[in-house]
């Protein structure tokens, strides 16, 4: 969401306001402002008004809410089709407010993300908008008015606040669990027209081709690191201020540093090199990974765990291989519809997708809250370009060939087989347990956040507007 800040402002209007935390319990939050900033900080607000661009609103803890942060996640909503409950002038401050109070647990309980997660979530939301701009990067650059690199350093604090919002939520629930007599006993009580209904299933098999980059691409992506390397070694800039400017991946924001990460959670290629470099005034080799081309510097080792700036930069691909890639999957469908060989056999001795080929093609779903995996889809959680390609099959028929991103951030030929179908239905204890049991654990998951959130309340300084006392909010111990 961008944000539209004066933020000279801002400053000024938390000058008016000194916020520390209170001695007599871990949490609790207490006002400290006396008289005269209580005046300074009406009259800041009373003055022009008409010249005020934005301001604080609320207060949690010692976490501002902007009147521009309410505005932006409006149009955000709007954007997407979003229905609020109630008055949205009241439902979006709360629901800011809310946020405010997870990420301030989290502060206390010092959760951490690493810069890998966050690159991930950045990534996946530049392809899912890459996707809208018919794969086009150039496209979506136009459209924004600025580079992928710029977006990935606007989006990082963002993104970084939702890693740690859905980390320590889930850190509240983690020990909540459900047994089969309580899914039956839920189920049981359930008025008939009551009972979910469970949405449209697939199962989908995938073979990618991943089209050849041209060795003046290559040439050209290996040249631009040399020369990085080498304006480094000169003393002319640092690797942080050249990882800034170029790199492609999400910690380009932070020098490309991408803090203290263990060996298991990188790339093996990026890890090997990366646990091996001993000098920190050394740049390594280039190295390449399933993401592009690397130079890595040691920042520092801590045990089993390493610290490093990189700069990542990936070879674009032209209009003719990935023309090229689609034919070849286009004359592979035909073969198997012709029964030369099977969707299997292919998948499994053809296909360059390395997450799929080893179980025939059959992509997997990852199910973050029951930590889980299956090959059941609903059509919403497909990756865009496969739902359309599934929309028009019926169950054991091949797609034509169609361009996507894969979780690399590459683009890549597909073709597709509908394995399955499963039809929206009622779900029935026998057929759908697995179903019912995500009811109910997700039902008191939902009770023992709403019931910490109003705990937390208690014990959290808040301050707000005078017109946001009189809303109707989900939550009642907001207005102290």
């Amino acid at each position: 969401m961008n944000k539209i800040c004066l933020y000279s402002i801002a400053a000024l209007l938390m000058l008016t306001m000194t916020v520390g935390a209170g001695a007599s319990r871990p949490g609790m939050m207490a006002c400290l402002a006396d008289d005269s900033t209580t005046t300074a900080a009406k009259e800041v607000h009373s003055a022009q008004p008409a010249s005020i661009i934005d301001e604080v609103v609320w207060v949690v803890g010692d976490e501002p809410i902007l009147k521009s942060d309410i505005e932006s996640m409006r149009m955000q909503g709007e954007m997407e089709g979003m229905k609020w409950e109630g008055n949205p002038d009241c439902t979006i401050p709360e629901q800011l407010a809310v946020q405010k109070l997870f990420l301030h647990q989290a502060a206390i309980d010092s959760i951490e993300v690493t810069e890998s997660d966050i690159s991930q979530s950045i990534d996946d939301q530049i392809n899912y908008w890459i996707q809208l701009a018919d794969g086009s990067r150039e496209k979506l650059e136009e459209y924004r008015n600025m580079t992928i690199s710029q977006m990935r350093q606007q989006m990082h604090d963002e993104f970084k606040n939702r890693e740690l919002i859905q980390k320590m939520r889930q850190q509240l629930v983690k020990d909540i669990s459900v047994s089969p007599a309580e899914v039956r006993k839920f189920f049981e009580r359930l008025p008939e027209d009551s009972i979910p209904l469970v949405p449209t299933t697939v199962e989908v098999q995938i073979i990618t081709r991943q089209p050849k980059v041209s060795i003046e691409e290559v040439n050209r992506v290996k040249d631009a690191l040399r020369e990085y390397t080498d304006r480094v070694n000169r003393g002319e800039t640092t690797f942080a201020t050249m990882a800034r400017l170029y790199s492609e991946d999400g910690s380009a924001r932070q020098g490309g540093e991408i803090g203290y990460t263990p060996k298991a959670a990188l790339d093996p290629t990026f890890a090997n090199v990366a646990f091996n470099l001993t000098d920190p005034n050394k740049i390594s080799k280039i190295v390449e990974t399933e993401f592009g081309f690397h130079i890595i510097q040691l920042i520092d080792k801590r045990g089993e765990r390493i610290n490093v700036r990189h700069i990542l930069m990936k070879p674009r691909v032209t209009r003719d291989a990935l023309k090229l890639a689609s034919e070849q999957l286009d004359s592979i469908a035909n073969d198997i519809r012709e029964g030369k060989f099977t969707f299997d056999e292919a998948a499994t001795f053809i296909s360059d997708d390395k997450d799929t080929k080893s179980n025939r093609g059959l992509m997997a779903n990852a199910l973050e809250q029951e930590h889980t995996r299956t090959s059941k889809f609903r059509m919403q959680d497909l990756p865009t370009e496969v739902a359309r390609a599934v929309e028009g099959l019926a169950v054991g028929e091949i797609s034509k060939s169609f361009e996507m991103i894969n979780s690399k951030g590459k683009t890549v030929c597909a073709i597709i087989k509908l394995k399955s179908r499963t039809e929206s239905h009622r779900a029935t204890i026998t057929e759908d347990f697995q179903t019912m049991k995500d009811v109910v654990l997700a039902k008191r998951r939902e009770q023992a956040l709403n019931d910490w959130v109003a705990q937390k309340l208690k014990n959290t300084y808040v301050r707000m507007n005078e017109q946001y006392r009189d809303c109707e909010f989900q939550y009642k111990g907001w207005v102290k």
